[in-house]
């Protein structure tokens, strides 16, 4: 997983704000009035249009080392193409079977290029050429704002206009106190890790923001298209690699290097964000006031069937899934609630909470580990989730799972939005959240000891 090369100084709050003004040109809005043939209705259907690609990463299932670096340029280039054609869209700048047309071409070279690049070193995937063409799909229409709309207008910012047209809908909100209780949690048996381990990594107090996923796109620049919080890590960035990950400080204060990080949640109430003219916010259409969470918790737990086995250093995990509008709920692992109401979770609602109530974010990740890599050609495969009773498939190993929360204090009724890439118009379903374990191998140890031994750590 580690890349050689230069080292660029990460995204800061500080750098952002230095970012030049750019025209939006009326791009990254999900566009309520048009022609059919861009697949749109126009107001009165309530319906607005968006671009559904296969997502090509999802199907790679192997890639040579010498043609990884080749290949994730490639699906970074896919997100680069798609991203674009959602802008012109929204832009009137062409019309739905036009627009379908030039993307599948621009798509099909990008695959080819990356079957090239693996046949060249292994097996050439041609189940990979099918994959090139997109369609529209409908949506619900955004929700009308008049504040955050009067605030662009009044602003002349075209970045903030066109972000708050692209989602959420009022269909992607919901009452948390109309949801019936649906948390179920396993029985813990006779050998069970009972322990836990917390890091204390604070609230991105220091500003590390930026659009990238070193993950997902390895020396790419924005390219996540969304702006990620960090904690832990201090240095996590497109660029950085495991030796760099290794020698970096951290915000944890019992010195976990981990990083973990996950798409910023904004207010839309209008304002300009330090980010509303650049890469990853504004021109990408995340738009609106950046919340930061009242408390980020991070904490280790056991199986409820058996003892846990140390991850090894660097092993990536991603939950959920960023594209989940359109690829569907299959990898999707949101989870959305309020405090006094977390035994009633939410997949494709935002909630609404009561006065007094903060909207909670949480993650639990994957448990299971092949026991031999530390990433997959899809970042899935070599992890997993346990079967309804936690146990693991056969050949994997149950590992700490990775509990995370985050809550934000919220006025209620105020409009939310989650980044996303912006063809997924912000739909709480794409809520992900992404982790590569740094510790140190003693910590780690020290980690899986206490959740072996029963004992509460810190």
């Amino acid at each position: 997983m580690s890349q050689k090369g230069h080292k660029r100084p990460r995204l800061t709050a500080k750098v952002l704000g230095l970012v030049s003004a750019l025209v939006l040109g009326g791009g990254g809005v999900a566009v309520v009035a048009g022609n059919a043939n861009a697949g749109q209705e126009d107001r009165a259907g309530r319906l607005t249009s968006t671009i559904d690609c296969p997502d090509v990463g999802e199907q790679i299932k192997a890639v040579p080392d010498q043609a990884k670096a080749e290949v994730d340029t490639g699906l970074a280039k896919l997100d680069d193409q798609v991203a674009d054609a959602y802008r012109r869209l929204a832009a009137g700048q062409a019309q739905g079977n036009q627009l379908l047309g030039e993307l599948k071409q621009q798509r099909d070279k990008t695959i080819s290029g990356m079957q090239d690049a693996i046949g060249r070193n292994g097996q050439r995937p041609g189940e990979l050429s099918r994959l090139s063409a997109c369609e529209m799909k409908k949506a619900p229409a955004p929700e009308e704002n008049a504040q955050e709309g009067a605030a662009a207008a009044n602003a002349g910012v075209a970045a903030s206009a066109a972000g708050q047209k692209a989602g959420p809908a009022k269909s992607d909100f919901t009452d948390i106190r109309k949801v019936r209780p649906n948390v179920r949690t396993p029985s813990a048996g006779r050998g069970a890790s009972t322990g836990s381990f917390t890091s204390s990594c604070g609230r991105n107090d220091n500003g590390h923001f930026n659009p990238d996923n070193v993950i997902v796109a390895p020396g790419v620049s924005n390219g996540a298209h969304h702006m990620h919080d960090y904690v832990g890590n201090n240095s996590t960035d497109a660029f950085s690699t495991n030796d760099s990950l290794a020698r970096s400080g951290t915000t944890c204060t019992n010195g976990d290097q981990s990083s973990y990080y996950w798409p910023v949640l904004r207010l839309r109430d209008g304002r300009q964000e330090r980010d509303a003219n650049a890469p990853g916010g504004g021109l990408d259409a995340n738009v609106g006031t950046i919340l930061k969470p009242k408390q980020v918790s991070i904490t280790f737990k056991g199986s409820p069937v058996g003892k846990v086995t140390a991850m090894p250093r660097f092993l990536r995990i991603i939950t959920g899934d960023a594209k989940a509008f359109t690829n569907g709920t299959a990898n999707a692992n949101s989870s959305w609630s309020c405090t006094g109401f977390e035994n009633r979770q939410l997949k494709d609602k935002y909630p609404v909470c009561p006065k007094g109530s903060d909207v909670v974010r949480s993650f639990t990740f994957q448990s299971c580990w092949d026991g031999k890599n530390i990433d997959s050609a899809n970042h899935r495969t070599h992890v997993a989730f346990p079967d309804k009773n936690g146990r693991c498939q056969n050949g994997f190993k149950a590992i700490p799972q990775l509990v995370m929360r985050l809550t934000y204090g919220v006025a209620p009724g105020a409009r939310i939005a989650v980044d996303t890439f912006p063809e997924q118009l912000h739909k709480p379903i794409t809520d992900h959240d992404d982790f590569i374990n740094v510790m140190s191998n003693n910590l780690m140890n020290k980690a899986v000891n206490c959740i072996n031994e029963g004992r509460n750590c810190r």
